[in-house]
């Protein structure tokens, strides 16, 4: 993942003393390079002590956002004293950046109140927000009105920040592959080309009858398709799939990357039944399951809107995602369910070592021979954050939930990728799920980062998103 860098706007009033604007910028700069991020801001040659405050400052300040807009991911506001709430929406509107916006205040002591000293940023703040709203300029606010840049509850709010631009940058003109045509039974995951395009999002097709024609063509010896059959025999235990299946595989695996680079994807969702297995005769989740590990997602049944959620879940931890089904009761627990698929779990979501195996349900239609490929392991354990994205068509709008829990370690014995997970208020949640119609396929991630995902989705990208007991985030319905 490439880092993050901000454009940081120091605010100041003169009428505060100097050395607060100047100390501020420095403490901020140096907590950015700490955490990893970039900044680019004005210098104290630039302007006085770095900051803007004037209409010529808050110029200069756009033109050097303007000179490295193709860098900045989002801005960071700071206000080391109450700042000037034109300057910084100035300098914000004039750069034509169109990127999330975090306003930050330094907290006052009450031993420190005389004219040398104090602050005013708690006041001063709402100013500038107010200005912002003013000027339609969407914005992000730290947990804490006002807070010191070293504390932790800032610390976890830049990590949010910095999730949010990721994901608002990365879902800007991204570009999805749909690998066939949606299994006949599965209408939850049909989906609105035509919104998602409106909003930036581009999807292109490839038929399952051409992908197979392009892979019946390559030659068992070819040197593409010998270097991915070693790939996937390094990738997993291959158990007693037979090395026919496994050239399919690969020969599969070749067609699918190269239509992804030639058309720069970043994702795909497949048909991955029951075409291939009866005419192909394998079952791809190893070749998916890959791709996801290597930062590509990869959705089962042409679950477009799957794939889209995994890239955002993606770019906000910078880890891979799965696709799984919200699948069983987990007894009588109302906060526990068993979630599960097939699987093409990434790599990274395994607890230990993965074995292939054929897929238990298509065998009996398909023949245990036509369905190598399933991936069979339990999920670690750890924080989980889930999002589903949908396409309501008759209202025009981009829907979405999120929510937060733990995949945790307690048994369901069963075949396939499989995890037990813990999810506050989850018969809640079930409810909203049914209620909305939103699909039994739910995209995951082993992180914490709801909260960033949720401002970047509803706040800078429009969708219409019910967040579900994430810590910092209301929900809203």
């Amino acid at each position: 993942m490439s880092h993050t860098t901000f454009g940081v706007i120091v605010g100041n009033r003169g009428i505060f003393p100097g050395s607060l604007a100047r100390d501020g910028r420095a403490e901020m700069l140096a907590t950015l390079e700490k955490e990893g991020y970039y900044a680019i801001c004005l210098t104290p040659e630039d302007t006085q002590f770095g900051s803007v405050e004037t209409f010529s400052q808050a110029t200069a300040c756009a033109e050097l956002f303007r000179r490295n807009a193709d860098k900045i991911d989002g801005i960071l506001v700071t206000l080391p004293n109450f700042g000037d709430e034109r300057g910084v929406a100035d300098a914000i509107r004039m750069s034509g950046l169109k990127v999330p916006v975090l306003v930050h205040a330094f907290p006052d002591s009450i031993s420190q109140f005389d004219m040398k000293q104090r602050r005013d940023a708690f006041c001063g703040k709402m100013s500038v927000c107010s200005n912002l709203s003013q000027y339609n300029i969407p914005f992000t606010l730290t947990t804490k009105h006002t807070v010191a840049p070293d504390a932790p509850g800032f610390l976890n709010d830049l990590h949010n920040f910095a999730a949010t631009c990721r994901v608002v940058r990365g879902m800007k003109n991204a570009r999805f592959g749909a690998v066939g045509a949606r299994p006949g039974p599965f209408n939850s995951v049909r989906y609105s080309e035509k919104l998602l395009e409106h909003s930036g999002i581009t999807i292109d097709t490839m038929d399952m009858a051409e992908a197979l024609a392009r892979a019946n063509k390559l030659s068992d010896g070819d040197a593409l398709v010998q270097a991915k059959l070693r790939a996937i025999q390094g990738y997993t235990n291959t158990g007693g799939a037979p090395e026919s299946s496994l050239l399919k595989m690969a020969k599969f695996a070749v067609v699918v990357e190269k239509w992804v680079e030639e058309s720069h994807l970043v994702g795909t969702a497949v048909q991955c039944w029951s075409a291939l297995q009866d005419i192909f005769g394998i079952v791809p989740c190893t070749v998916m399951s890959m791709m996801s590990n290597g930062l590509v997602p990869s959705a089962c049944e042409v679950d477009v809107m799957g794939a889209i959620a995994m890239y955002a879940l993606q770019l906000a931890s910078g880890t891979p995602s799965a696709i799984v089904d919200w699948n069983n009761n987990y007894e009588d627990e109302d906060d526990k369910c068993v979630i599960f698929h097939c699987s093409n779990f990434p790599k990274h979501f395994y607890a230990g070592t993965t074995v292939m195996d054929t897929h238990e349900m298509l065998m009996i239609n398909s023949g245990r021979e036509n369905t190598w490929g399933t991936l069979q392991g339990k999920m670690k354990t750890g924080p989980v954050t889930f999002l589903r994205l949908s396409t309501d068509d008759v209202t025009g709008q981009l829907t979405a939930y999120a929510a937060e829990g733990e995949s945790i370690a307690d048994p369901a014995p069963t075949w396939g990728g499989i995890g037990v997970v813990q999810v506050p208020k989850l018969q809640e949640l079930l409810h909203y799920i049914c209620e909305k119609g939103f699909e039994h396929h739910v995209s995951v991630n082993l992180s914490s980062v709801g909260a960033g995902i949720v401002e970047a989705l509803q706040k800078y990208l429009g969708w219409n998103v019910y967040a579900h007991e994430i810590r910092g985030v209301a929900a809203k319905h």
